[in-house]
C-alpha cells in the first residue's frame, strides 16, 4: 500500500481490506483493567470556542446519552497480549509487514526509510508492530503502557473479544470532561506548558527536533499515570490517540473543511492527542479536538480504550 498524509498527527496507509473479526463474548470479564460506570443523561459535545474549526470541533451542543461503562485506562500491552494468547490474533501491521515510526526512533539497523510527504518525520519501518512499536531491535514493550501500533480494525477485534465496543465521540467526550462543562481539558482550562504545568504526556520544546521531556516521558507513559479526571479516568488527553467507534466527519459548509472531509473519506475518528502533540504543531490534546485515520493504519502513538453498555 502507498502511504499518504491526510491528517495532522497520524500518517495513513490508505483504506485497506478489513480483517474478519473474532467472536464477541458475553461480558467484560476478559478485560483485566479497571472499569468506570458513567451515568447517562445530557452530555456536552464539541466546543463554543473551536481552535481548529476545519476539524469540526464546534459548535457546542448537547446530546442525550445512555448510561455506559468505560475502561479507566487505555488497553495496555499486557491486556492485548492476553487477547493474542487467547485467540491467536494477528494485527494488521504484522500482516502488512511495516508500519510508521517517528524519525528519531527509527532503529540503526534499518536501511534508508521512506518518509511521508509533508510530514517527513514519519518513516515506514519494516517489522514495526505492537510487540516492537519502533521496529526490530528497539526497546521491548512495557506491560502497563498503552498498546500501540494497533489499527481501528485491531481495536474493534479486541473490544469484541471482551464483550465491548469502542466508545462513540459523545461518550468519549462526556467521559473525558469528568463532570465539567465546556472546558478544554479534563482538569479545566489551564493549558499545559513547556515549563511548569505538565498535567499530561505531550511534547515539550520545539517539535519535531527537540523534546525536553519536562513531563518525564519521551514516548508513552503508563496507562495509569498523571492525575485522573473527575470520573477517575486516566490520560484522556495526551499519551496516545484513542480510536472511537465512528467515522471522521466534518459538518461544515466551508470549502477548506469540505476539502479535509473529502480527503479523509472513510477514515475513523480519533480523540485525545498524544505524546507527540505540541501547541505549535498539533493543538489537539483538547477534549473537543478531533483527528482521523484509515481503519488499517497504525502508529506508535495510537491506542484505544473499551466501552460497554451499562449492565
Amino acid at each position: 500500500m502507498t502511504a499518504s498524509q491526510k491528517g495532522c498527527c497520524s500518517p495513513a496507509r490508505g483504506i485497506g481490506s478489513e480483517h474478519k473479526m473474532v467472536s464477541a463474548t458475553d461480558g467484560s470479564g476478559l478485560y483485566a483493567g479497571p472499569i468506570v460506570d458513567i451515568a447517562g443523561g445530557p452530555a456536552f459535545v464539541g466546543t463554543a470556542q473551536p481552535q481548529i474549526p476545519d476539524d469540526g470541533e464546534g459548535p457546542l451542543r448537547r446530546k442525550k446519552i445512555k448510561p455506559f461503562r468505560i475502561s479507566a485506562v487505555t488497553v495496555t500491552n499486557a491486556d492485548f497480549a492476553a487477547f493474542v494468547a487467547d485467540t491467536g490474533y494477528v494485527t494488521e501491521a504484522e500482516k502488512i509487514g511495516w508500519s510508521f515510526v517517528f524519525f528519531s526512533d527509527v532503529p540503526d539497523t534499518q536501511q534508508a526509510t521512506q518518509g511521508v510527504v509533508g510530514a517527513e518525520w514519519w518513516r515506514l519501518v519494516d517489522g514495526a508492530t505492537w510487540v516492537v512499536p519502533h521496529g526490530p531491535g528497539t526497546a521491548e514493550i512495557v506491560p502497563d503502557h498503552p498498546v500501540v501500533q494497533v489499527s481501528w480494525n485491531d481495536a474493534v477485534a479486541y473490544a469484541r473479544w471482551c464483550g465491548g465496543r469502542l466508545p462513540t465521540e459523545a461518550e468519549w467526550e462526556h467521559a473525558a470532561r469528568g463532570g465539567l462543562d465546556d472546558v478544554r481539558f479534563p482538569w479545566g482550562d489551564t493549558d499545559p506548558e513547556d515549563e511548569g504545568h505538565t498535567p499530561c504526556n505531550i511534547w515539550q520544546g520545539v517539535f519535531p527536533n527537540h523534546n525536553t521531556v519536562r513531563d518525564g516521558f519521551s514516548h508513552t507513559a503508563p496507562a495509569k499515570s498523571f492525575e485522573p479526571n473527575g470520573y477517575g479516568l486516566f490520560n484522556m488527553v495526551g499519551n496516545v490517540w484513542e480510536w472511537t467507534a465512528q467515522p471522521f466527519r466534518v459538518k461544515s459548509l466551508k470549502k477548506s473543511a469540505a476539502r479535509k472531509r473529502d480527503a479523509m473519506k472513510g477514515y475513523k475518528l480519533l480523540k485525545g492527542g498524544s505524546y507527540l502533540c505540541h501547541r505549535s504543531y498539533c493543538y489537539r490534546y483538547r477534549i473537543a479536538a478531533r483527528s482521523g485515520n484509515s481503519a488499517d493504519s497504525a502508529t506508535p502513538h495510537q491506542g484505544f480504550r473499551v466501552a460497554w453498555d451499562a449492565i
